[in-house]
C-alpha cells in the first residue's frame, strides 16, 4: 500500500492568499501556468497553491489558462491599476445547489435576516446589538460606530482625516488614506470572494448589502476588515512615500498569511449563516435529477475538476 497521501487539489486554508499579475500573456506552456513577458521570458505561478489571482492593466489571459485556475480552484479577479476598482471574476468552483438555496431562504425571510445580521455586529463588534432592533436601526448603529473607528484611527496615526471619500473617475484626486483604504480593502474584498465561492454559496446574496454583484463579499469583509487591513492602510498613509497602494498591497498580503486568515474564512460564513438556526432546504420531491450522472473528480465541493 502506497503510503502517499491521495492526490488532489489543496485546501483553501493551505494556500497563499494572493498574487499579483500587472503585465504579461498568462498562459498553459509545456503543462505549468506561466506569465510570458514581452522578451518571452517565462514565469511559472504555482497556480494550485493560491487563494486568488489579481489581474492589473496589461494582462492577457487565454482561455487554457482560465480553464485550469477553474479546476483547481483558484479566483481569477480583474482589477484596476493598484487593485483599487473589481471589474469582474471567475468562479473556482461549483457551488451547489443546496448551499445557494440555504443561503437564499436566510436572505429572503425578514426574520432569518435580522438573526444573521445580529449575528454579524456581534462578531464585527464583540458585542451583541441591543434588542428589539430592525436592520435599518442596525446599520445605523454600525454607521456611527465605524466613523467613529475611523476618527480613532487618524488621531492614533496622526492621518489628515475628511472621511470616506473617493472619485473612481478621478483616483488621483482622493486624498493619501482614502487611495490606501480603497487598496487594502480590495484586497480582502478578492479573498473574501475567494472564500465565498469555494465554500459553494453566492457572492450578491447579502444580509446587510443587498442589491449588489458583492453584498455578502462587502458583509463578510466588514467583519475583519478594521482588524485587518485598514489599520494597514492608516500607518502606510502616515508615512509619505511614492509607492503608498504597492507598499498597502504588500502589507495585507503578509497580514493574511501571518493571521492565517484563510483558515478563519469558510469557519466564519458557516457561523454567519447558522446563527439563522434553520437547515439547509431538502430538494423538491418533484425535481428531475440530472439526465448525465457527473463524474467523481478529484477536488472537493470548491474545484470543477
Amino acid at each position: 500500500m502506497s503510503l502517499l497521501p491521495e492526490l488532489g487539489p489543496l485546501m483553501l486554508k493551505e494556500r497563499a492568499s494572493i498574487l499579483f499579475i500587472e503585465k504579461g500573456q498568462i498562459d498553459v506552456l509545456d503543462g505549468c501556468f506561466v506569465v510570458v513577458d514581452q522578451t518571452g521570458i517565462r514565469t511559472q505561478i504555482p497556480l494550485g497553491g493560491l487563494a486568488c489571482l489579481m489581474l492589473e492593466p496589461g494582462t492577457r489571459i487565454s482561455h487554457a489558462a482560465v480553464k485550469l485556475a477553474a479546476q483547481v480552484g483558484t479566483l481569477l479577479v480583474w482589477v484596476g491599476e493598484a487593485a483599487v476598482r473589481l471589474y469582474a471574476s471567475g468562479q473556482p468552483g461549483g457551488a451547489k445547489a443546496e448551499r445557494l438555496l440555504y443561503q437564499a431562504q436566510l436572505a429572503l425571510d425578514p426574520g432569518l435576516r435580522l438573526k444573521v445580521v445580529r449575528k454579524m455586529f456581534e462578531l464585527r463588534f464583540g458585542e451583541k446589538p441591543p434588542e428589539r432592533r430592525s436592520i435599518e436601526q442596525l446599520r445605523g448603529i454600525e454607521g456611527a460606530r465605524v466613523k467613529e473607528i475611523y476618527v480613532q484611527l487618524a488621531r492614533r496615526h496622526k492621518v489628515p482625516w475628511k472621511g470616506r471619500q473617493y472619485d473612481i473617475q478621478d483616483w488621483g484626486s482622493a486624498d493619501p488614506i482614502n487611495r490606501c483604504l480603497s487598496s487594502a480593502t480590495s484586497c480582502l474584498y478578492g479573498l473574501c470572494e475567494a472564500a465565498i465561492l469555494a465554500a459553494g454559496y453566492a457572492p450578491a446574496i447579502g444580509f446587510l448589502h443587498v442589491g449588489k454583484p458583492k453584498s455578502f463579499v462587502y458583509d463578510l469583509a466588514d467583519i475583519l476588515k478594521f482588524e485587518t487591513v485598514v489599520p494597514i492602510a492608516f500607518e502606510v498613509a502616515s508615512k509619505e512615500r511614492a509607492d503608498e497602494e504597492r507598499e498597502v498591497r504588500l502589507r495585507c498580503r503578509d497580514v493574511f498569511r501571518t493571521s492565517k486568515l484563510l483558515q478563519r474564512l469558510i469557519p466564519l460564513i458557516e457561523e454567519i449563516l447558522e446563527a439563522g438556526e434553520i437547515s439547509p432546504p431538502a430538494l423538491p420531491e418533484d425535481g428531475v435529477l440530472p439526465a448525465f450522472e457527473e463524474k467523481g473528480g478529484i477536488g472537493d465541493a470548491g474545484h470543477r475538476s
